[in-house]
């Protein structure tokens, strides 16, 4: 699903009204409907709701939902606020129709007299005072009247976005005066700003209505960000030919793991295997080889010359692909053995954990690496190797101008964990849940990118199926035995279920 620009909605939706035909008050009378029934599924008739209207189209959507609402049974308190007495012709229009239902207790806001409605916790808001159009930050009687929404208990449905917010860029924003929804209901496709941990305050939970803007003007305009959904994902996932044997599978060499920090390198090995690669080996340090051989028979085990962290990594084998960095430590003869490596890697490979953080103090690395090899950083390794940041979206504009410059793709792993490529493409996670936040999770992330790798799959396959798979197995673990008690282990017991869905998902 592509991720458009706020600036982009106008054209899109002028598009949809010359092309389908269509006119404007009928397309907001489509984007109202849905908006309606959506309320109507959560919330009774016997709650008590109140709309606040801007003079926009936003406000026209909210002026719609009201009268949608009132013909289905809900009784309404609407406040329209006019301080400019210039209304948008279609919310002029909805405005007209919402005057002509009996009993409606409309309220139109022209000068500073407002006097503010009872908000409390049995109180349902919804918020049409500005939507994507909004380029600068509130002020005066709109500000004051998102402060005392969010000062209330009450329950919050927004319009297409949280008033005041954003759709791309609020590190300039005054976040005093952007509504604070509890569930924000957006039009046809999500907005950028949701996908960033900064935001999630005011965006709440997120849905996208669908309204039918034109399937020609979707395909036809460009982005450069993307939300991942499964009927994206399954078309990718290949089918095992019946005669085949594991060795068209690959052969990925995990290179993980020190004194302590063995469990690091048994996840990742697991989730290689319980992918589907066809061999996997592991190079560690001497300590690990009751461990391994005990806790993954099926992989192969080399031995490094030290009893306690790895000093120097032969390679004698044709491998698929390595996936380097769990529990390895940040020893500098570690250091100097994978760096060793890098002259004999011909494919692309995958960097992870203590990997990234030895990176961050070789940055002669990045360059010496094989085109389209994936490096998957948390948060704060991304700000070791790349330099401190404010925000993910300052983050994600690093990552794009790093992934394009170094050929690499970079997974910066979190809610919504992102998938930049060096086209200067970015592709946002839909799976995955907060139980996932626990030790060892990177890890597997880590076995599962490298086995897929070893399968074939071209690098931005591999990157996204596996953050997808990945987080579907998360989902579902969560949901037989709760997000709470999610193991890393837990992840990799599911990803059979995962792929089974993803395989079965058209059938």
């Amino acid at each position: 699903m592509k991720i458009f620009f706020t600036n982009e909605t106008k054209k899109l939706d002028e598009y949809t009204i010359e092309h389908e035909p269509v006119s404007s008050i009928d397309l907001m009378e489509r984007a109202a409907s849905s908006v309606t029934f959506e309320i109507m599924s959560r919330w009774q008739r016997n709650t008590r709701i109140v709309v606040f209207a801007g003079p926009g189209n936003n406000g026209g959507d909210a002026l719609a939902v009201a009268r949608m609402l009132i013909e289905e049974g809900y009784k309404l308190e609407t406040y329209l606020f006019n301080p400019f007495q210039k209304l948008s012709p279609d919310c002029s229009k909805n405005k007209d129709r919402l005057k002509d239902i009996e009993g409606i207790h409309l309220i139109e806001v022209i000068k500073g007299d407002f006097l503010p409605p009872r908000l409390d916790t049995q109180t349902l808001v919804i918020d049409g005072l500005f939507g994507s159009g909004l380029r600068t930050s509130l002020t005066g009687g709109f500000a004051s009247v998102v402060q005392y929404i969010n000062s209330s208990k009450a329950q919050v449905v927004s319009i297409d976005l949280p008033s005041g917010l954003f759709g791309e860029d609020n590190s300039e924003n005054y976040s005093r005066n952007i509504i604070r929804a509890t569930l924000t209901l957006t039009f046809q496709y999500p907005k950028l700003a949701f996908m960033l941990p900064e935001n999630a305050e005011y965006v709440g939970e997120w849905k996208v209505i669908d309204i039918d803007i034109h399937p020609e003007i979707i395909e036809a305009t460009p982005a450069n960000f993307y939300y991942l959904e499964t009927d994206e994902i399954a078309p990718l996932i290949k089918k095992r030919p019946k005669f085949a044997h594991k060795n068209n599978f690959g052969h990925t060499l995990i290179i993980a793991g020190s004194q302590g920090m063995m469990g690091a390198a048994v996840l990742a090995t697991k989730a290689a295997l319980h992918i589907g690669a066809g061999l996997v080996s592991v190079h560690s340090a001497q300590c690990g080889y009751a461990v391994l051989q005990s806790a993954v028979p099926e992989a192969m085990f080399l031995s490094d010359i030290s009893q306690t962290h790895i000093t120097e990594i032969n390679i004698q084998k044709h491998y698929t692909t390595f996936g380097i960095g769990p529990g390895i430590g940040r020893n500098e003869e570690t250091a100097r053995a994978i760096e060793a490596l890098f002259g004999q890697m011909r494919h692309p490979v995958v960097l992870d954990a203590d990997a990234i953080n030895m990176a961050a103090t070789h940055p002669n690395w990045l360059s010496q690496l094989p085109a389209n090899s994936i490096l998957t950083p948390h948060i704060r390794e991304f700000d070791r190797l790349f330099g401190q940041h404010d925000n993910m979206l300052e983050r994600l504009k690093k990552a794009t101008e790093m992934a394009k410059r170094y050929r690499l793709i970079i997974i910066l792993k979190g809610a919504n964990t992102a998938i930049v490529t060096p086209k200067e493409k970015v592709y946002f996670n839909s799976t995955g849940n907060p139980g996932m936040a626990t030790a060892g999770s990177g890890d597997v992330l880590t076995g599962i990118l490298s086995g897929l790798l070893s399968q074939g799959y071209l690098p931005h396959e591999a990157a996204v199926i596996g953050v997808f798979i990945h987080g579907l197995a998360g989902d579902i673990a969560a949901e037989e035995q709760s997000q709470e008690y999610i193991t890393a282990g837990d992840i990799i017991n599911h990803l059979g279920k995962a792929y089974k869905h993803l395989k079965n998902y058209f059938e």
